[in-house]
């Protein structure tokens, strides 16, 4: 996010062009700040879960997740720990939930963990309170649900995306 334009790029660096409508709601969501935040965007269904088939089909509306703070304003916050970050994200994020929404550190994952898979949702990230961002080193992992129902047959959606 800079200068009233925001841009969504993957963490290997690929820049999405779609989301039009939701790049620009997280530019109104987040002005006037200059901010490098990581997070996921998500599609939810009419009962507020995630539909990942609904978002790679892009009907929208979506919502970008915001779980990190890498750069704020000039201020490079990657050497920080993570608690300090979502510290400075909960400062940007709007308090009722709009484009952009802020997810709450918890402590331990277990129980939120158990809670997703009776949800049927994909998973948590989870990341170390004092852990640094650096790319050298790994301070968070994605923890998937094995059982998750949309999940089933994913990798042919990818590899029917490749095809065209």
């Amino acid at each position: 996010m800079e200068s009233g334009v925001c841009r969504l790029v993957s963490r290997h660096g690929n820049e999405f062009r779609l989301f039009a409508t939701l790049r620009a709601a997280m530019a109104r969501d987040l002005a006037p700040f200059a901010a490098i935040l990581d997070g996921e965007i998500v599609r939810l269904g009419e009962d507020g879960r995630p539909q990942f088939y609904e978002l790679m089909k892009r009907p929208g509306p979506f919502s970008f997740y915001a779980f990190d703070l890498l750069w704020l304003d000039g201020s490079d916050l990657r050497q920080r720990p993570l608690v300090e970050r979502k510290t400075e994200l909960r400062k940007l994020v709007p308090l009722e939930p709009q484009a952009v929404r802020y997810v709450e550190h918890v402590a331990s994952g277990t129980e939120l963990f158990r809670a997703i898979c009776e949800l049927d949702m994909e998973g948590i990230v989870a990341k170390q309170a004092a852990g640094l961002y650096t790319l050298e080193a790994t301070t968070w992992v994605k923890v998937k649900n094995r059982a998750y129902s949309q999940a089933v047959a994913r990798s042919d959606f990818f590899d029917r995306r490749r095809a065209r």
